[in-house]
Parts: C-alpha cells; sequence; structure tokens
C-alpha cells in the first residue's frame, strides 16, 4: 500500500477523525472515499454502504448514497448476503452476478431490482469489541474483478485502522462524559447529605442512610431524591426531607 492513490486514502480518512464530530459523520465520510475510490479504479459507478456493529449497540449504517444505504439494510432485513457472510468468514464475498449466483436468491432478486447486477463485501478489522463490513454494489457484471477485490481490501484496512481510532476516541470522550455525570450526581448528593447532617444533628453516613431510606419510601432514584432537597433548600427549609411522603 505505498502508491501516492493509498498514501490519499490514508490522509483522507484519519483526517475525518479530527474533521467529523461522531461516528456517524466518519462512517458516512469512509463511504464516500470507498465509493470514489472503486469507481476511479474500476471505471465504473460504485456504490458503497457499511455497517458497524459494536457491543451493547444497535448497528450503525452509513452509505455514499441513499440506494447503497437501502441496498444494506435489505440484506440487514433478509439476514443473507455477501456483507454478512463476508462478517463471517473474515474475507471479501463476492456476489459476481445477480442472475446466476445462487448463493443468496432474496437478495439477488432484491439487486436486480434496484438495478444492481453485483456486489462485493469485505470486512474490516475493529478488534473484539467491534466488527464493520464494506459493502459495494455494482450496475453490472465484471466489475469486481481480482484487482479490484484487492484494492477494496487494501482500502478497507486503511478504513479499519481509522474505525479503530475513532471508536477508541468516542469511547475515551463517553468515559469522560460518564464520569463527569457520576462527579455531578456524588456532589448534589454530598450537599443534600449536609443539609441532613445541619436539620438532624448526625453524622454523615446516618445521613446517607436517611437519604438512602426516604429514595425507597418515595420509589425514586438516590441522585433525584437529593436534587430535590437542594431544590427546595431555599424555599422550605424546615421541610426538606419529610419521610413519611
Amino acid at each position: 500500500m505505498d502508491s501516492p492513490g493509498h498514501a490519499e486514502h490514508i490522509i483522507s480518512l484519519h483526517g475525518l477523525v479530527t474533521g467529523s464530530a461522531d461516528i456517524q459523520s466518519i462512517l458516512n465520510g469512509v463511504t464516500r472515499f470507498a465509493a470514489d475510490a472503486m469507481s476511479k479504479a474500476a471505471g465504473e459507478t460504485i456504490d458503497c454502504a457499511v455497517t458497524l456493529r459494536r457491543r451493547k449497540r444497535t448497528a450503525t449504517v452509513a452509505g455514499s448514497s441513499e440506494k447503497a444505504v437501502m441496498l444494506d439494510h435489505i440484506e440487514q432485513s433478509l439476514g443473507q448476503g455477501p456483507c454478512l457472510t463476508a462478517l463471517d468468514v473474515g474475507h471479501p464475498v463476492l456476489l459476481a452476478d445477480v442472475a446466476t449466483d445462487t448463493s443468496w436468491p432474496d437478495y439477488s432478486r432484491a439487486l436486480a431490482a434496484e438495478g444492481c447486477h453485483s456486489a462485493l463485501g469485505v470486512p474490516m478489522d475493529l478488534g473484539e469489541t467491534s466488527e464493520a463490513v464494506l459493502n459495494f454494489f455494482a450496475p453490472a457484471t465484471g466489475v469486481f474483478t481480482d484487482e479490484i477485490i484487492d484494492e477494496a481490501s487494501d482500502f478497507a484496512h486503511v478504513a479499519g485502522s481509522t474505525l479503530r481510532l475513532a471508536i477508541r476516541i468516542e469511547s475515551v470522550e463517553q468515559l469522560n462524559a460518564d464520569l463527569k455525570t457520576a462527579m455531578a450526581t456524588r456532589t448534589v448528593i454530598d450537599a443534600a447529605c449536609g443539609v441532613i447532617m445541619a436539620q438532624n444533628r448526625c453524622t454523615h453516613d446516618q445521613a446517607f442512610e436517611l437519604l438512602a431510606k426516604a429514595s425507597s419510601h418515595r420509589n425514586q432514584k438516590l441522585h433525584d431524591v437529593a436534587a430535590d432537597i437542594i431544590a427546595h433548600l431555599g424555599v422550605t427549609p424546615d421541610n426538606s426531607l419529610r419521610f413519611d411522603d
């Protein structure tokens, strides 16, 4: 992967990470770059979609066109096609001709109805917690030659490294957001405990126990009960916490 074209792919794809706000934007950019690169290499118009799956999250789909996204969704709904098979086997899978290939009959008929006559699924290595695959669509047969498949595989390799980086950055940002939320929650609870300590002349542990009991009695989250205490502190300080509600 040392040609000027491949170097351009690397620069463009990694630029997505710094220039995009979220994973969806990055996926959209990846499919646009992929469609453009493969179209130039094949001399035919090729559309591209990508499906990203992460543990405990729904799949994220993006595409270089609305048609590409639609065709990808059809494959997901049918549960058959080169894209899904490529994820299972870990290497590119070709649907060379929807008229003669009998591997995925329902999907082949759906592609043909949309004017697409060949497709290629290329998986990307994202590690143990995520998986993704590029799905290329061509209006004619004979487009995905061995050379084009190799080109698509090279692109997927670079795109995979881009997505791995993007997912790591997103994970760190989510962790920071969770920590900030946890710290804010802890601050509110500690402040509420301070109010209870002052009103009941008790220790912090005793105040926290009273707060926990109020949470249970009211069937409210601990943070919400604490927030109510702080919110009403300046209004009715003598009645900021009742345990018989």
